[in-house]
């Protein structure tokens, strides 16, 4: 009878299971949503559109190879600094000596090879140590001393700039007085014919038609795709985006924080002299004021590309995606005749959407 009853009630019981109520996204959330996985999809469209309309305001001047190509010219040295940024960006932190560290590196390389009489390859390899070393010690008063990075890249850029000044004397070695005798770069001078080879090596040209490259562009192109890979496929680039996202989360997930930001910085710097290598190319000479907006534009590049600055989200593609939006809207108005001073209005009232934007896209719902 008991056995009965139990098979009775289980009979009568309501078997139905619990289910959630999963309301469908709307458009607008659909878009935030997309916006949260695609950072770069947001300036790769304001890229196509200011294109599209100084195309239209300026017609075949605008839309001829030269132009376009001269556009890559221009944004080479803002997009090599602005991967560096972007990297440190990712990581939740900032680097105000960029800029810096390019010039001091580039009078260094300039200096070993001019003043001290060393090979330019002996010249090149100072700067880019120094770039490495300079960058190190930003990790480390970051990761150690445990300081803001924004304070502590304010006080390394004064004690950077003030170097340069110091050591460079305040004397620009013309184009004239670099040494031309770079062995290590004659193989590409004798193939590819842009003749001698030397410090101002990434400043030759190369014609295709109307269209000119300099080998600073093909750098830059070089190194956003070896970065965009790092960043994507290894181990180092899934813990720089922990990082930026939540530190105490990746320390507790085993992700040594310190040494991963110390390698970052490190690696920011040694770009950052390879930029005031191309530097070097793009004014013919060695000068302890060139580059002085390098990190402003940086910054720039970084935040129009889609990088948050709060971390732990954008891409390398992005922040070149961001320099050349600059460079167009540089070279388009230009083209139309107006004040220099409407570039700066423009690319402002860019960073400030830019930043309107990804507060938006931050309060996605997980």
């Amino acid at each position: 009878m008991a056995e009965a009853e139990f098979e009775k009630s289980l009979a009568n019981a309501d078997t139905r299971v619990a289910s959630f109520d999963v309301r469908e996204r709307s458009p607008i959330e659909r878009v935030q949503h997309f916006l949260h996985s695609k950072p770069s999809s947001v300036p790769l469209l304001v890229l196509i559109l200011s294109v599209a309309l100084f195309g239209i305001a300026n017609g075949s001047k605008f839309f001829s190879p030269f132009a376009l190509t001269l556009i890559l010219q221009q944004v080479a040295i803002v997009g090599i600094v602005g991967a560096a940024q972007t990297l440190v960006i990712l990581t939740a932190g900032i680097d105000l000596s960029v800029g810096a560290i390019l010039v001091l590196c580039s009078v260094v390389m300039g200096k070993f090879s001019v003043n001290y009489g060393f090979p330019p390859i002996l010249g090149l390899t100072a700067g880019l140590l120094l770039g490495l070393a300079c960058g190190a010690f930003n990790g480390l008063l970051v990761a150690y001393v445990k300081l803001p990075p924004f304070i502590v890249t304010l006080g390394t850029w004064q004690i950077y700039s003030a170097a340069n000044f110091i050591y460079a004397a305040n004397e620009t070695i013309r184009s004239q007085d670099i040494d031309t005798q770079a062995p290590l770069l004659h193989f590409l001078a004798n193939k590819i014919e842009v003749g001698p080879v030397d410090f101002t090596f990434l400043g030759a040209r190369i014609e295709f038609g109307q269209a000119n490259f300099t080998f600073a562009v093909f750098l830059m192109i070089l190194l956003a795709g070896l970065l965009w890979y790092v960043l994507n496929h290894t181990a180092w680039g899934r813990h720089v985006y922990a990082i930026g996202d939540d530190p105490e989360a990746a320390r507790l997930s085993g992700i040594n924080v310190k040494r991963k930001l110390i390698s970052v910085y490190a690696l920011a710097g040694l770009i950052c002299a390879i930029a005031g290598w191309a530097l070097i190319g793009r004014i013919g000479s060695v000068s302890p004021l060139g580059g002085q907006t390098a990190n402003i534009d940086a910054i720039t590049a970084a935040v129009i590309g889609g990088t948050s600055l709060f971390g732990g989200r954008g891409s390398i593609v992005g922040t070149m995606f961001g320099a050349l939006i600059v460079g167009v809207f540089g070279l388009g108005l230009r083209l139309i005749g107006t004040d220099p001073q409407w570039t700066f209005l423009s690319v402002g009232a860019l960073i400030i959407i830019a930043v309107a934007i990804d507060q938006w896209i931050r309060k996605v719902s997980a």
